[in-house]
């Protein structure tokens, strides 16, 4: 299965890959990023595809039969850390699709999906300790208010957290369905959206400490970067969007980057409606000096 890139054309046009280049792809999932990165690539050209997810490394090293890259389990934080266990002192550019992907929503046994009836779990990388389950059955009602406000922009952030502690103080709440159908009963349903989407998004974002792993990954990737080097960030969050956003801006006013988006590019109306998951991309690029 491959996961449909989202705005790759963008994606392309700013990172504006040389051939003999040195690129990572810092969230490899099912490759659709690095399959056109590499239509771009020499003979000598390079990626290092990278994911904290094992089961998205298998099924890109299934798909990516391809001598011009090499494919390693890391997170963000790890950067730097893998690329000097591989040599590389500097690469021409890094993309970061940031979010959830196909291949772990459709994978039911990963506690991601509304419709899944396993376990809480959304870890996407399962050597790590806290899941689902612990926050929504053991955080406090404060701790869950400001995770589904700050991470989801709940608007019933308050009533829904109430409801989660009134329920599992008579029993807990084991699987992704019994949350949903929680939250569907107090959020109004008004779009297409599924009510529970912002709250999965929220607790989801903190079990994998996503902003942190967004923050620490920016920096090491400007600090790899060689001069000319270019990244590009696809979000799907307002906290996200923010995050990159201003780090950019922090590093434009120290005249270590220039801003290639001022405003962050969205995707076209065709492609939403081809790949309804990119509707809230935001794409933002720069180039370091």
């Amino acid at each position: 299965m491959i996961h449909v890139p989202v705005m790759v054309e963008e994606v392309i046009k700013i990172l504006n890959p040389k051939k003999d280049g040195i690129y990572v792809d810092a969230t490899l999932g099912c490759g659709g990023h690095s399959l056109e990165i590499l239509k771009k690539l020499g003979s000598k050209g390079r990626i290092i595809g990278l994911d904290r997810d094992e089961l998205a490394i298998a099924c890109s090293r299934d798909i990516l039969n391809d001598t011009r890259i090499l494919i390693k389990q890391a997170k963000f934080s790890q950067l730097k850390e893998t690329l000097s266990e591989l040599n590389i002192e500097g690469i021409d550019g890094i993309v970061f699709d940031l979010g959830v992907s196909m291949l772990q929503l459709k994978d039911l046994s990963r506690g991601f999906s509304f419709l899944s009836e396993e376990r809480l779990d959304m870890r996407m990388d399962n050597s790590e300790s806290l899941t689902a389950w612990e926050v929504v059955n053991r955080y406090p009602e404060k701790m869950l208010i400001k995770i589904f406000i700050e991470y989801g922009d709940e608007p019933f952030a308050r009533r829904i957290a109430r409801e989660i502690v009134r329920q599992r103080s008579k029993k807990t709440i084991n699987t992704c369905k019994e949350l949903a159908n929680l939250i569907t009963k107090i959020v109004p349903k008004k779009d297409k959206i599924h009510p529970a989407t912002r709250v999965f998004q929220a607790i989801r974002i903190e079990v994998n400490r996503e902003l942190e792993e967004l923050k620490e990954g920016l920096r090491q990737a400007l600090e790899t970067l060689n001069h000319g080097g270019r990244i590009c960030v696809i979000s799907y969050h307002s906290g996200e969007d923010r995050v990159v956003k201003n780090f950019f801006r922090e590093e434009e006013k120290n005249n270590t980057f220039r801003v290639i988006t001022k405003k962050p590019l969205v995707p076209s109306l065709e492609e939403i409606t081809k790949n309804l998951s990119a509707r809230s991309a935001r794409l933002r690029g720069g180039e370091k000096l």
